[in-house]
């Protein structure tokens, strides 16, 4: 008989030092004086006194060594800990990419193994590692966040908790070294550490845990009540969002904004591209590495991905729209029509929202090439 899935639960924050390790560790030991079997799988001191007290008398699983590139790392150690095979593991540092070499490529991935195994995980991240967050959170900070975590992964948590912290005392707290060593508190300021930024990664931290409290509570009543009616509500009360897949830089901001607004409609997700022939094969490879690229993307994001083959994309898409009832068609700005190519895009929008007729469309510019 297979063992029934662990409870994974994430603490939230928005920036490095406001608590979340500390949180989690807190949360460790009294689990661990509950009589609860709990096991370090991973931890990030990062220097700091006050949370490495936190570990003491909990039994923590050694890192796997590894050689890369002539250096050695050490990483979290997966198998040790299923062997171990613990009630509980705390693990630092979700959005966490592994070495390459390591059986899996996140450490989101190593968790949810974990997870599967019937371990109970408790995990920490900061918001601006949130996938569909990604573009905004460059637009407020400047700083494009490499390591993400897909919004589907966030959605699996059984329970999200948020530690906050008023920007005001976060720099008070990296003004006096709690955070970070002088030299990296300098550059952190060159960062995420101004207050503007940190007050507006704050917000979209309490919107964001807000949400996914709602959703819960949302679809605990829902499940209730499709238990009692016994029934399924009409597929006619759902949103149902297409998102236009091109070879276009600007499709990996459109596939995070339509993901975003469909997590929060609940809405079914669709991404569709267009081509003339037979499928991809046909295409330049610069265009086709581009397209395979994109829908590669919306499928690590749970989105629902189709190739159609046809010569006028404003009517396939519609097409598609009208014949599997999508609500909402989301489409990327073109750029001013300053060459023939650039109007043809334009006209392209302009063709969807005619043949579309009831079904609305959003146009998303490209804000990043908007400021450049």
């Amino acid at each position: 008989m297979a063992a029934a899935e662990g409870k994974l639960k994430v603490i939230l924050g928005y920036a490095a030092g406001v608590g979340k390790t500390f949180r989690m560790l807190e949360e460790g030991q009294r689990l661990k004086a509950e009589g609860h079997d709990v096991v370090v799988g991973y931890f990030e001191p990062h220097g700091r006194r006050d949370t490495i007290a936190k570990t003491n008398g909990l039994e923590m699983i050694p890192r796997r060594r590894m050689e890369y590139r002539d250096r050695s790392f050490e990483e979290m150690d997966t198998e040790a800990i299923l062997a171990r095979k613990p009630e509980i593991c705390l693990i630092d540092e979700f959005p966490h990419t592994n070495i390459p070499g390591s059986p899996r490529a996140k450490r989101w991935e190593d968790v949810l193994v974990l997870v599967d195994a019937g371990i109970d995980a408790i995990t920490t991240m900061n918001i601006q590692h949130l996938e569909s967050l990604n573009d905004q959170v460059r637009e407020i900070s400047g700083v494009q966040v490499r390591e993400t975590v897909p919004d589907w992964v966030l959605k699996r948590a059984d329970e999200i908790v948020f530690v906050d912290l008023t920007p005001g005392a976060l720099l008070n707290r990296l003004d006096r070294g709690v955070i970070y060593s002088p030299d990296k508190a300098k550059r952190a300021q060159e960062n995420f550490f101004k207050e503007p930024t940190l007050a507006a990664l704050r917000e979209i931290a309490l919107r964001q845990t807000a949400h996914e409290v709602d959703l819960r509570q949302s679809e605990a009543a829902q499940e209730a009540l499709s238990r009692s009616a016994n029934s399924r509500p009409d597929m006619a009360e759902y949103e149902r969002i297409l998102i236009h897949i091109t070879d276009s830089p600007s499709t990996v901001g459109l596939i995070r904004r339509g993901r975003r607004v469909a997590d929060y409609l609940r809405a079914d997700c669709f991404a569709v591209a267009i081509v003339r022939g037979p499928g991809l094969a046909a295409l330049p490879p610069e265009q086709r590495e581009a397209l395979e690229r994109h829908l590669d993307f919306a499928r690590r994001l749970h989105i629902d991905t189709r190739i159609l083959d046809a010569d006028d994309p404003a009517e396939a898409l519609a097409g598609f729209a009208h014949t599997n009832g999508i609500t909402q068609i989301f489409l990327a700005k073109p750029p001013r029509p300053k060459l023939r190519l650039f109007a043809a895009k334009q006209q392209l929008v302009m063709r969807v929202i005619r043949a579309a007729r009831d079904i609305q469309v959003t146009v998303v510019a490209d804000r990043q090439a908007a400021r450049s």
